[in-house]
């Protein structure tokens, strides 16, 4: 916690879409919320294991490294009819190379023909808290849905322009305060505020 009350942590991730997702969802709650190049971490975030695995496994070093809490998520889209594809590889799905672009269009092509029932999906994400002192939280949500015919908006970023949910909007049709109420994260973070709030 800072001179003015306010209680400081840092948002271990480097994709810039979360980091905006968290800093304007904690920002009202009294956090402020640093960015990995704001708290100077110069250390590798690594992703080789399951959801939880890679969101304490960031949240951790980023603690470590900077003394200050740290929170990190994993999250990914799992696509029924591709086997749970392509879940928490989904930023590294088709390579280091490949744009969000690329990605969604690999699995519409994938999913060409197929009807609604057969293209349910989820988001789903695990953040875990660290704090300098050992403690750690973890949580967990998700946020169901299909995967559209065709991308759709402009919001968001990653496979929201192709994550369909149940009201027929993409998740890239959505304010950012109507995806913090529905999508993954938000839920994932309500979880966790309230576990720490226990």
């Amino acid at each position: 916690m800072n001179a003015t009350g306010t209680k400081r942590l840092v948002i271990a991730s480097n994709n810039p879409g979360k980091v905006r997702e968290f800093r304007k969802a904690l920002g009202p709650l009294g956090f402020e919320t640093v960015s990995l190049k704001e708290a100077e971490f110069q250390g590798e975030l690594r992703e080789e294991g399951d959801y939880e695995q890679n969101a304490v496994s960031k949240a951790r070093a980023v603690c470590l490294a900077t003394g200050l809490p740290a929170l990190a998520d994993d999250s990914g889209l799992e696509v029924e009819a591709l086997g749970c594809l392509p879940g928490p590889a989904s930023q590294r799905y088709l390579g280091p190379e490949a744009t969000p672009t690329d990605r969604n269009r690999d699995i519409l092509r994938r999913l060409e023909g197929l009807p609604p029932e057969k293209r349910r999906a989820r988001f789903r994400c695990v953040l875990a808290l660290c704090f300098p002192d050992g403690r750690e939280v973890v949580t967990e949500d998700t946020c169901e849905g299909t995967i559209a015919l065709a991308p759709s908006g402009e919001a968001g970023f990653g496979y929201d322009p192709i994550f369909q949910l149940p009201d027929g909007r993409t998740m890239a049709q959505l304010t950012s305060e109507e995806k913090n109420q529905v999508g993954h994260r938000g839920k994932a973070l309500r979880r966790l505020l309230e576990m720490l709030s226990n």
